[in-house]
């Protein structure tokens, strides 16, 4: 695995890892670690460049540590062969950050509906849900269908890519840490290429 894929932490935190490296911009404020965001997931978000992350839940500066509880490898070996998704992950606070440690963010404001290149999304049709979520992909095969911690097996979901806006309708089939968790062939209806991630989604639930 190349080292510049990043790694992210279900769509509901909102938190970018590279490779599976920790944030290392250090904020001279250490502290005791923390486990945060219990129930996450970690997937590949295949996005290039140096050593990072983001997050909506945790302030620039703050040290995360990633471990991948099937193989209880930590920070830069957190994967295992031939997987693109850990569904046991332990995320570690263990320097900096001023939000807190048990609580999520507040939400992200929506996203707007209009692409880069102009074109406008089309209309909500059904309820808008997890505004300011990103979306990614969890790697498993078979027919377009998500994963979600917010919404029971059964419940239909529509998301939006803003920024090429291209939707798909997908059931929930099983329990993620994200609010919605795309398999690859749902993910590829709504891809741009090369990207792993959707950072302005729109997501509808639609039944």
């Amino acid at each position: 695995m190349s080292l510049t894929k990043k790694l992210v932490l279900s769509v509901t935190t909102g938190a970018l890892v590279t490779g599976g490296v920790v944030v290392t911009v250090a904020t001279g404020n250490a502290a005791a670690p923390d486990v945060v965001c219990p129930g996450s997931t970690v997937t590949l978000s295949g996005e290039a460049g140096p050593p990072a992350a983001t997050s909506g839940n945790f302030p620039v500066g703050t040290k995360l540590k990633v471990t991948n509880l099937d193989n209880n490898q930590s920070t830069t070996v957190v994967r295992e062969p031939g997987k693109n998704l850990i569904r046991r992950a332990r995320i570690e606070r263990v320097d900096g950050g001023g939000a807190p440690a048990n609580g999520a963010a507040p939400a992200a404001p929506a996203a707007p509906s209009t692409a880069p290149g102009g074109g406008q999304a089309p209309p909500a049709t059904g309820e808008v849900v997890c505004p300011g979520s990103t979306v990614t992909l969890s790697g498993e095969a078979g027919p377009p269908a998500a994963t979600s911690g917010n919404f029971p097996v059964g419940t239909k979901l529509k998301v939006t890519n803003l920024d090429n806006n291209q939707s798909t309708t997908v059931t929930v089939n099983g329990p993620s840490g994200s609010c919605v968790l795309l398999n690859n062939s749902a993910f590829d209806q709504v891809r741009e290429p090369g990207k792993n991630l959707i950072r302005r989604a729109r997501i509808e639930r639609v039944n």
